[in-house]
Formats: C-alpha cells, structure tokens, sequence
C-alpha cells in the first residue's frame, strides 16, 4: 500500500465477479485469472492489503477499467491457499468503503488510486430506532421465506449495536441482482441506505409470499389429482374384478344348463 495523502492511496485491484462486498463482511474467493493471482501475490508479500471492486459483466474474463464499477472496498487477506489447479482460495476481510480516481499504468495487474470513503453514522432519535426494530424484524419474516438465507443470519444482525455495520451486514444477507447490490454499497449515508433496505425487504417479501400460495396451490391441484387418478385406478380394479366374477357366473349358468 502507497499512501499519497490522507485519504487517497494506491493499491492493487483485485476484480470480482457475481459477488458485492460490504464493509465488514469475510469472504473467500476463488481467484484464477493470471492479473488476480499476480495482485494477490504481490500484496502478500507485504501489507495483505488490496482493493476489492465488482466487475459489471461476470462473463468478461479481463474486464477493462470502465467495465469494474469504481466503489469497492479496501480488503484486508486473511488467508491464502494455492490449490493444485493453480488456483487461489483467498479469505479477505473488507474494511473501510473507497472509490477509484484514478488507473496506474502496471503491465500485471491493475494499479489504481482511491480515496478511502468516510464512513457515516446514524443519528440517535426515536424515529431511527424505530426504523432499526422494523428491519430486525420485517428481515426475520424475509429469512423465512428465503431459503437462501443462512439460518443464523436474523441471530447475527439483531446483535448488532453499530448501525453502520448493521446496515451493511444487512444489505449482504439481501438476495438481491448484482447492480441492486452495488447500488447500495455507493449509497453514502446510513439513513438512505437503512430506507432503501427496508423498500427492498419489503418488496422482497411481497414476492416471496406470492410465490408460496402458488407453490401451495399448484402442490393442493397435484395432490388431488394424485388422488383423483389413484381412486380411479381403484374403480378400474373393482369393475375388472366385478367383470370377472359376472363372466364366472355365465360359464356355471351354461354347464348347469348342459347338464339338466
């Protein structure tokens, strides 16, 4: 890490796909574009720390600077694993929320100046806490319906007493399209961003409600015509075996007859 001024210092950029990354938040990473692996080797030979930004499209394999979105996040490497493919498994710990100024020129990997982001808080006032004890728990009923969800997520974030760090453990439990999610992170104030959670969770929670009385309903049609098919099957059954019996009768009728 090369500091340049107070807020502003160059560090290698590691891209991301298919995954935005909170302050706060641990997360491996599978790393196996070759710029990656350089970056990650590079900042493991001296502070671990290095910039973790999303790319806009997970199917560019090296996407160029106006292809990564410009807010990210310092990372700090906790772990590092080469794997027999040659391959990386890397554990990082995002810290402090940054943005891009500027590219580096650097022929292995991606280079960039950022400036660190301040980081905000929520003022204390019976509304916000009243808006916080609505999140805890509108995200419990969300955690329910959402499988995705891990099931110690509601545990984790009602225990939470920093309101920035539970805005954005909340925002990473979210479900949401990776530009939805970006959003959010570039979302400068906790107040904003505590609204636009709750607007998602609730319409979240709409969908998901939905689907389960279709998921009931189509369930309910297909038991009953299950039901309907197997009784069927049962008349079908006892008529052949009323047949039978019927063409019984009419053998013995015809030989009684013979033998009068």
């Amino acid at each position: 890490m090369k500091k340049i001024s107070n807020n502003n210092i160059e560090l290698p950029l590691l891209p991301l796909r298919d995954i935005v990354v909170f302050p706060g938040m641990i997360t491996p990473l599978f790393v196996g574009r070759s710029k990656s692996i350089q970056a990650l080797e590079e900042v493991m030979s001296k502070d671990k720390t290095i910039f973790i930004a999303t790319q806009k499209d997970a199917e560019t394999d090296d996407p160029m600077p106006n292809e990564i979105y410009n807010v990210g996040c310092i990372g700090k490497v906790i772990q590092l694993l080469k794997l027999p493919d040659g391959t990386i498994k890397a554990l990082i710990e995002a810290q402090d929320k940054a943005k891009i100024i500027k590219y580096n020129k650097n022929k292995n990997y991606y280079l960039v100046n950022i400036e660190i982001l301040s980081k905000p808080k929520l003022n204390k006032s019976k509304k916000n806490d009243a808006l916080v004890r609505r999140l805890v728990t509108r995200f419990g009923s969300y955690a329910k319906l959402n499988r995705t969800v891990p099931s110690e997520a509601y545990s984790s974030i009602s225990q939470i007493s920093d309101t920035y760090q539970f805005a954005n453990t909340l925002a990473s439990y979210i479900v949401l399209k990776i530009e939805l999610k970006q959003k959010l992170l570039e979302i400068p104030t906790v107040q904003k961003l505590l609204d636009k959670i709750l607007t998602y969770i609730e319409n979240e929670i709409g969908v998901l409600e939905v689907e389960k009385k279709i998921k009931s309903r189509v369930r309910q049609q297909m038991e009953k015509t299950q039901r309907e098919y197997y009784l069927n099957e049962q008349l079908k059954a006892v008529q052949k075996e009323l047949g039978d019996l019927d063409h019984g009768k009419d053998e013995f009728s015809e030989i009684e007859e013979k033998i009068k």
